[in-house]
């Protein structure tokens, strides 16, 4: 899922070639993103766009070859010439008068072209590795004996095989053009873990072909004397952005740059030579304080107070996928402050997460308007009653990165003393890859450690899995001091006794060396719902009814499931007298699809659902851990179908419920009216005999945040 959509996009043509653009955003300011090399699209700026978005006006558009412009096999339509009109054709279909050139690797020829002979359209330029015809090590050296492909094209590394450097020919691109695609990027991001940023760039290159590469490996590129004179007279500011282990283009070049534009260069030490995808936030906040600095600062007001006058700030924030994080962290909240009762708490948070918030009076920050939707994403990630897990998690990284730059402006400006993250994955991940941006107290809760691979992601899945367990591993080894407390939501023995990967520590042990353990957070007191004929009466159920409960949570991806429970009803209704099924749509599905009838109630969210689960004689419930864990702390028999290819409800929750000895697993492929109504028969009213549930887990876990303020 895109993190931010286009406010208006369209074409212009020069030659006959049509290129694509689109526009986000607004401001005096107007950064002009350029395309890069024909093989990959204006897509690999997905983690520029959403923040710079927020702040400036973005104008992005395809070069010929890729994304949605045209693909021409004519030379000229790839050159020099061409290229400088397309960026020209852009500013004038989108009324830009000025902008701020942002550019990658081959697009700095086009933009230090704009900036020496189009000056009056470009108040600053910022150049991203550079690949342009200055001298650098091995600039001599052709490869694959091919002289044609000049030095502004060819990658200036030690040949390291020689036989792999030599895939950088027109002949390969026609005889093997994806196994090119694959070594390329892998030179792009020789950075550790980086399976993420190759995987989105091999996609992009499926867009054009090696015929394509062609045309353009052909297409004319300015030499150095022009690029030397262009340098020379350029007069509007400069950055430069490179990675010191940059194996496509040597930092000499921005070196050289630098010097003869007086502009400021960047080195990214370890950095490759697309720092952009690899070091987002870096490189973010970098472009926008670039951009600010090319315009006339607005007139802001500031407040700053003395420490005694100085509230105890808390940021809160709570994991929207599914509510049960919510009301888990709303009884934490309420523990901490038994502790300081003059902390102000702010949530970040959307929705449905919101709708919890609001309801418990909490109060929501309105910069978590900004936020892209998670559970949006997971929902269009979803199958039939199917959702791979960590694979959506992976392909959520252009919404958490969005997300992380809306934290990181409202911590900036907020002057929070603790941050709370209950499965926060893009403020644990991102503070991790750049320290430099802690400014608080930091508490991390999760209430699962580790990414299991399922056996139908095979074994690709399963080197992905353990690479970003490694990641994670190494983050916590380098920087210990982010997490100020690390705290797991139950105790040792709910974590899985299962390796994060070949080679790599057993979760168990590993978790119970750097987390303290609050015990399970029901987000209730169950003693409030003991007497549960009270319960029944207050909330209309009759003595002589057979109460059933079917939920799935706070996502939409639960549909599918209540449908087939709907459609056991009936068989059900027959083996069960005086069966009242309420069916618990959620937020997220709209509760007019499922059709209501005698015996049969639909109603969409509901703020104290933990009362109706522990009122009722069944629940049939996803396979999320809050739900199952209500249930069972409410003693309440129920069914669980965990979505497939979920690895946290499949393995995690799994594990957990098994030590709880709580409820019975069905399997949703299995699901036909007959079996649901004999299992509904089976268990309903059943007596259970699980482990207790802590009843003070929330106080717990307060007590392990409250010295943090």
């Amino acid at each position: 899922m895109r993190a931010r959509i286009a406010d208006a996009e369209g074409f212009v043509e020069h030659d006959g070639v049509r290129i694509h653009y689109e526009v986000f955003g607004e401001g005096e300011t107007t950064l002009l993103l350029m395309p890069t090399w024909t093989i990959i699209d204006k897509r690999f700026w997905k983690g520029q766009i959403p923040y710079l978005a927020r702040h400036h006006r973005v104008v992005a558009y395809d070069g010929p070859g890729n994304g949605g412009s045209d693909r021409p096999l004519e030379p000229s339509a790839y050159g020099q010439e061409a290229q400088v009109a397309y960026a020209m054709k852009v500013l004038a279909a989108t009324a830009t008068d000025r902008a701020v050139l942002v550019a990658l690797s081959k697009a700095a020829n086009w933009a230090l072209d704009l900036a020496a002979n189009h000056a009056d359209r470009v108040s600053g330029t910022v150049l991203i590795g550079p690949t342009v015809a200055f001298a650098g090590p091995g600039a001599a050296r052709t490869v694959a004996g091919k002289p044609e492909l000049t030095p502004s094209r060819v990658p200036f590394v030690e040949v390291d095989p020689s036989e792999h450097w030599a895939k950088y020919d027109r002949d390969y691109w026609l005889a093997d053009y994806a196994d090119f695609a694959w070594f390329f990027f892998g030179q792009c991001f020789p950075e550790p873990h980086s399976t993420k940023q190759i995987e989105d760039a091999v996609g992009w290159s499926r867009q054009t072909t090696a015929e394509v590469l062609i045309a353009d490996s052909h297409a004319s590129r300015p030499d150095t004397a022009t690029l030397t004179e262009w340098c020379g007279r350029i007069t509007s500011p400069m950055l430069l952005i490179h990675g010191d282990h940059d194996l496509i283009s040597p930092v000499r070049r921005s070196e050289l740059i630098a010097e003869l534009t007086g502009g400021d260069l960047v080195v990214i030490e370890g950095g490759g030579h697309i720092p952009l995808a690899r070091d987002p936030v870096k490189v973010n906040l970098l472009i926008r304080e670039f951009a600010e600095r090319t315009a006339v600062p607005p007139h802001r007001r500031r407040t700053w107070s003395r420490w005694r006058q100085r509230p105890k700030r808390v940021l809160y924030l709570s994991s929207p996928i599914g509510l049960g994080h919510a009301r888990r962290d709303v009884a934490i909240a309420r523990a901490l402050r038994e502790h300081h009762p003059d902390a102000r708490i702010d949530w970040l948070a959307q929705h449905p997460v919101t709708r919890v918030l609001e309801a418990a009076g909490e109060l929501v920050h309105p910069a978590s308007r900004h936020l892209a939707n998670e559970s949006a994403h997971f929902e269009a990630e979803a199958g039939e009653h199917d959702l791979r897990a960590f694979e959506a998690l992976r392909r959520m990284d252009e919404v958490l990165l969005a997300n992380f730059m809306v934290f990181h402006d409202l911590v900036r400006d907020g002057g929070y003393d603790l941050v709370i993250g209950d499965e926060a994955w893009d403020v644990d991940h991102f503070l991790h890859e750049n320290p430099e941006l802690k400014r608080f107290a930091y508490a991390w809760l999760t209430d699962f450690v580790g990414n299991l691979p399922m056996p139908e992601g095979g074994s690709r899945e399963e080197l992905v899995a353990a690479d970003y367990n490694a990641e994670m591993i190494e983050h916590i080894a380098r920087y210990p001091r982010i997490r100020d407390r690390a705290v797991f939501v139950g105790n040792p023995d709910d974590v899985v006794d299962g390796s994060f990967g070949p080679g790599l520590p057993v979760i168990r042990d590993w978790t119970r060396a750097h987390y303290d353990f609050a015990g399970y957070v029901t987000g209730f007191d169950p003693a409030a719902v003991a007497d549960r004929a009270a319960l029944r009466s207050e909330l209309g159920y009759g003595p002589d009814e057979r109460i059933c409960v079917v939920t799935v949570g706070g996502s939409g991806v639960g549909g599918h499931l209540l449908h087939r429970v709907v459609a056991a009803f009936d068989e059900a209704a027959r083996r069960v007298a005086g069966l009242r099924m309420i069916v618990v749509t959620g937020p997220r599905i709209d509760a007019a699809t499922i059709p209501a009838r005698a015996g049969l109630e639909v109603r969409s969210f509901v703020p104290d659902l933990y009362r109706h689960l522990a009122a009722s004689d069944l629940a049939i419930v996803q396979g999320g851990l809050t739900t199952c864990m209500e249930l069972a702390a409410a003693g309440r028999p129920f069914l669980f179908i965990p979505l497939r290819n979920h690895f946290e409800q499949n393995f995690h929750v799994v594990h957990r419920l098994s030590r709880y000895g709580a409820g019975r697993r069905l399997d949703y492929a299995d699901l036909s009216p007959e079996v649901l109504a004999g299992a509904i028969a089976a268990e309903i009213g059943r007596e259970t005999d699980y482990r207790p549930v802590e009843t003070d887990g929330a106080a717990r876990a307060a007590a392990l945040l409250a010295d943090l303020l």
